[in-house]
């Protein structure tokens, strides 16, 4: 009987721990209070209220994120171009604030299909595109098939090219069965800090704030299984539709980039006709974040320039 008792006791104790390592799903309108601002909008597009932004006037510079971020990776960015350019920005479907599409469609064909949706919706015909990582994969396979519509390409570390390097930490787990499945409830702050400090080069350019905010957004209601879902995904190389970009492109790209190296910088300026590459020392796989004056200013000369 006494063996009973101290097996129920351990038992007791091991669920309070597992209680206390759990992290809930934070709601969206208690995200919205933080996360969205006055210039923040929501469209409806396939069943989900879509968080984006759209400010400034002038030619219209679509900046799109990459796995796990938000249209704010994009605000260092949005503060310089909006004083000459129409700046618009959104929220994935899987990220941020839009989170999961209610079909789980996350594969690249889905997200240039919501693409086209947005700027229908938005009226926009004529364009500026720029892409981080999958956002990058997103804007060059949209260019590829609307090349009447995207007037100018800027690609930052885009994905998109077949490789046998081994997937970084939070993607592994995100494709192991039984483990992805305690990430979908215990996903510790030191999880999201240690993805970041992949992706930064510098990393005293890492704050609380930082990691605070990536940390929440995953916590979005459905973020966390959306983003396992398209972790899952299957790979589907469309490489050959960038011989046929007829699109003035530059390509930025982040000298110490640990998620996507360099050298496949030299695969898109072999495989993209004229575009040209610019790689930026000390940085790591997001420019717009952790060197975004010089990153935008290379920018800006491009789409100042008459071709």
């Amino acid at each position: 009987m006494k063996k009973k008792y101290i097996l129920i006791f351990v038992l007791t104790l091991f669920l309070i721990l597992v209680y206390s390592l759990i992290n809930w799903d934070i709601p969206l309108e208690e995200l919205k209070a933080t996360y969205a601002n006055p210039s923040s909008k929501f469209i409806n597009i396939d069943g989900m209220q879509v968080h984006y932004r759209d400010e400034g006037t002038g030619v219209p510079v679509v900046l799109i994120h990459g796995t796990g971020a938000s249209l704010h990776t994009w605000d260092d960015w949005t503060a310089t171009l909006k004083e000459n350019y129409r700046v618009i920005r959104m929220d994935l479907p899987a990220f941020g604030l839009t989170g999961p599409h209610p079909k789980q469609k996350y594969n690249i064909h889905s997200y240039t299909h919501f693409l086209d949706t947005f700027f229908s919706q938005l009226r926009i015909d004529s364009l500026y595109l720029v892409g981080n990582s999958l956002g990058g994969q997103i804007a060059w396979n949209y260019a590829a098939d609307n090349s009447n519509k995207v007037k100018k390409l800027v690609l930052i570390d885009p994905s998109g090219y077949p490789t046998n390097k081994k997937p970084s930490f939070i993607f592994r787990i995100a494709k192991t069965p039984i483990i992805n499945s305690i990430l979908r409830y215990i996903t510790p702050k030191s999880i999201i800090r240690k993805n970041l400090e992949q992706v930064y080069f510098d990393d005293q350019k890492i704050t609380d704030e930082l990691v605070n905010r990536y940390h929440q957004l995953a916590l979005r209601e459905g973020n966390r299984q959306a983003f396992i879902d398209r972790a899952k995904t299957s790979f589907v190389d469309n490489t050959h539709k960038l011989k046929t970009l007829r699109v003035a492109s530059l390509i930025l790209w982040g000298a110490q980039d640990e998620w996507i190296p360099v050298s496949q910088g030299d695969k898109f300026i072999r495989d993209i006709p004229s575009a040209q590459l610019i790689v930026l020392p000390n940085t790591g796989h997001v420019p717009m974040e952790e060197n975004p004056q010089k990153s935008v200013r290379h920018a800006i000369d491009f789409f100042q320039k008459e071709k």
